[in-house]
């Protein structure tokens, strides 16, 4: 026989008895996270997934076929919570080798239906993410324009957009005993939120409140939505060893971080996106150019300047309650950072991966701690900066400025700097005179 042949009936024989070995796959487990306007539900698998999948009407369902796949025992329940899937189970499969799902819908849904290689502790996964077409999510034009056409309301409620890092999918980092940063970011923003709702002239509106996962652009269009005034992101940090400690407080910077951890951080976003089955992240990279030109708009300017107040009134009250890993607002280049309307900072809580501060983190007095130091920070700043047409605007009217007379200062340099009338000053005041005296104090009223 010729050995031409013979070498390929060899390599023929030797794929023919490994096509079960390679060719197999298997389901590990199905996993279902529910969100307010959209279910999604993985299915963890030991091999790269072949799939196909279509839509029935009548009732509506959505059919997904997996290829050289055997059934699993149990499929889970559908929580009822958020419900757009009503049952979740198996149908006669295309052929004898492969697995067919039926999802049995509630509502109306656009199917995204995409495969994710293995990445941090996941192994290959197929993603089935039913978005609910009833609760459509705004685009970024739309959320912007809508923004802007807000119409005044006098004595409004400054709005403080709360973003619980991670979430679902995404675990975020896991501290030495197994606590999920996801887990503790969104005790710690409920805390926030409950504080912020206590106080008159002030609202919260959460970006996730439950253990799901957005995606990073999505979370500042919520935020957007809201018509937030203000965004904070709630994180706990980690590091490749356990030594790093203490919290810190990020802004935006239009640079690649230039510290060890603010490194890991942007390394750490980008993996939460893979993570949470994002394919912005490809992307991104492509409208790096169109966010540059948006980065140096006046309002990411004014955006990027009340972000670093508030980052610096964050870290004054934070190092009362909590060791600091840095004394100073650190800068990174963070999507969720990259709002050109919405001022932002990411707080960074503690390091979840040192030891003792993972204990804290759980401990629910230190949380408290924490939200509270933040809410102070952020009420602190807009009692002093408020938007015209708020409360604490009318608020601050209604309480003239205090200030105390220093050397070389005059009534007329004072009613100067601050836009008022001398005679206001006066008045106010009770002055019989112009003279003024060095540590006087005075009431100074708004112009």
């Amino acid at each position: 026989m010729n050995k031409g042949v013979v070498k390929c009936l060899v390599i023929l024989t030797l794929i023919l008895v490994n096509f079960p070995a390679w060719a197999k796959n298997t389901i590990n487990s199905v996993r279902v996270w529910p969100s307010p306007d959209s279910t999604r539900v993985v299915f963890d698998l030991a091999e790269k997934p072949e799939f196909s999948y279509f839509m029935l009407k009548n009732p509506s369902r959505l059919v997904v076929d997996l290829e050289h796949t055997p059934k699993i025992k149990n499929l889970p329940s559908i929580p009822s919570k958020h419900k757009i899937v009503n049952k979740l189970r198996y149908s006669t499969p295309k052929n004898k080798d492969s697995v067919r799902f039926v999802f049995e819908l509630d509502v109306p849904i656009k199917p995204v239906v995409f495969a994710l290689a293995p990445t941090g502790p996941y192994k290959n996964r197929l993603v089935v993410d039913l978005y609910n077409k009833s609760q459509p999510v705004a685009t970024n034009s739309a959320a912007q324009t809508a923004a802007k056409n807000r119409k005044l309301r006098q004595e409004r409620d400054i709005v403080i957009a709360i973003d619980a890092g991670h979430g679902g999918e995404d675990p975020g980092s896991i501290g030495p005993s197994g606590t999920y940063e996801k887990t503790i970011t969104l005790q710690i923003a409920k805390r926030l939120e409950k504080l912020i709702d206590a106080e008159k002239g002030m609202i919260s509106r959460m970006v996730r409140s439950g253990d799901y996962f957005v995606k990073l652009n999505t979370r500042t269009n919520r935020a957007r939505q809201k018509k937030a005034d203000f965004f904070v992101s709630i994180h706990a940090d980690a590091f490749t060893s356990p030594g790093p400690n203490g919290a810190s407080v990020w802004v935006l910077s239009l640079r690649r971080a230039n510290s060890e951890i603010g490194k890991w951080i942007e390394d750490k976003e980008k993996h939460s996106e893979l993570l949470g089955g994002a394919a912005d992240v490809i992307k991104d990279a492509a409208n790096e150019k169109y966010l540059a030109q948006a980065l140096l708009d006046m309002s990411m300017d004014h955006s990027m300047k009340t972000g670093l107040s508030v980052a610096e009134e964050v870290v004054k009250e934070l190092k009362k309650v909590a060791k600091l890993h840095k004394k100073v607002p650190q800068h990174a280049s963070l999507a969720v950072l990259k709002s050109p309307d919405i001022p932002s900072i990411l707080v960074e809580t503690g390091f979840i991966s040192n030891h003792r501060e993972e204990r804290l983190l759980k401990s629910a007095s230190h949380q408290q701690r924490l939200a509270k130091a933040i809410f102070t920070s952020i009420k602190s700043y807009y009692l002093k900066n408020p938007p015209d047409d708020s409360l604490f605007a009318k608020m601050k009217a209604q309480n003239p400025t205090k200030y105390k007379v220093r050397s070389g200062e005059s009534l007329s340099l004072l009613a100067n700097r601050y836009g008022v009338s001398v005679s206001k000053i006066k008045t106010i005041n009770n002055l019989k005179s112009n003279t003024l005296f060095i540590g006087q104090e005075l009431n100074i009223p708004q112009s």
